[in-house]
């Protein structure tokens, strides 16, 4: 690793004092956002809800949730992304989908793990909501890409220093893949973690177009991320709805 990025910690404050800012991209997420905004809500944790333009009155939702902060921006995941990391006030963020529930454990773990000062970053390991089988195996996985690839999704809750997001000027924003360009800045800016608490997601996308279907699109996309292929062309792919 050269030239890490000078990650920030709090001179004199054990990590239990680290504040932590969840950002939640939403679009149409009423029905679901309960999940994570009931979750996250502890002392010395601000929640921030970005929403995309919403048209099922998400952003109402999250107010009557209690959410700390509710902000608009334009579509699309990093866009969103950047704005509540641009309005967040705490040292670490917690980038979390609406649909998705982390273990009780979650808040501790993550401050232990930023007691070392060479942490950038990490994510927590990921559990489908559901008793189908075959989300076990997707787990598994799961479970090979993060720990042998080192390559997280955006739904296994990722967290970074607000230092390394600063030293970078925010967010790129990207039309698609938005989540694996934030780990590979984790991974250049220090140490990365993998958390064993769980970020439990709903597994709704992979239930409306198939669990296999979704799979196998989501490894070309992940091998045309590799290949560096154009990302609006990948992006256009992606979002085509497949025939059942």
């Amino acid at each position: 690793m050269s030239n890490p990025i000078p990650v920030r910690t709090l001179s004199g404050v054990s990590a239990p004092g680290v504040s932590v800012s969840v950002v939640i991209p939403t679009l149409n997420e009423r029905g679901v956002l309960e999940r994570a905004l009931g979750c996250t809500q502890a002392e010395g944790v601000e929640r921030i809800v970005v929403d995309g333009g919403s048209v099922d009155d998400t952003a109402n939702t999250a107010r009557s949730l209690r959410a700390e902060r509710v902000l608009h921006s334009a579509p699309g995941r990093a866009q969103q992304m950047d704005v509540g990391y641009r309005a967040a006030s705490g040292d670490v963020i917690v980038f979390l989908h609406a649909d998705t529930q982390l273990d009780p454990g979650w808040l501790a773990a993550l401050r232990t793990a930023l007691q070392d000062p060479g942490v950038a970053g990490g994510a927590f390991g990921l559990r489908f909501a559901s008793k189908r089988r075959i989300y076990r195996f997707l787990e598994l996985g799961v479970w090979l890409r993060t720990r042998l690839g080192g390559l997280p999704y955006g739904d296994q809750a990722l967290f970074v220093r607000r230092a390394v997001l600063d030293a970078k000027g925010g967010i790129p924003l990207v039309p698609i893949f938005e989540d694996l360009d934030l780990v590979r800045l984790i991974r250049a800016s220090g140490r990365m973690v993998f958390l064993p608490e769980r970020a439990r997601t709903s597994p709704r996308r992979y239930e409306a177009s198939g669990v296999l279907r979704t799979w196998m699109r989501n490894t070309l996309a992940l091998l045309a991320y590799l290949l560096d292929l154009d990302r609006e062309r990948v992006l256009r792919w992606y979002r085509r709805r497949p025939e059942r």
